[in-house]
């Protein structure tokens, strides 16, 4: 299997955390089978995201591109919010 070289994962998903400054933790979700009971399972991964400015809101859904290391940790960049959380 080859790939292009340049071709960088693009990831969707929702924000958990603001805190750090410029940065977001994005909860990514994926639907896998279980090795053995073939039921579908949710699996969880927690990224951290450069937000450069901090435009991010807790719950709202947003595209992540993979980046260099930008710091011991975040490896993401965010590209775009999907959809805004509205309170009701």
């Amino acid at each position: 299997m080859s790939t292009e070289r340049g071709s960088r994962k693009v990831r969707t998903g929702r924000v958990v955390s603001n805190k750090p400054d410029k940065t977001v933790i994005v909860a990514i979700e994926r639907r896998v089978p279980h090795p053995v009971y073939h039921k579908i399972i949710k699996t969880t991964k927690k990224i951290s995201v450069h937000d450069e400015k901090n435009e991010a809101n807790i719950n709202d859904t947003v595209k992540v591109m993979e980046t260099r290391p930008l710091s011991k940790t975040k490896r993401w960049r965010l590209i775009e919010i999907v959809k805004r959380f509205e309170e009701a």
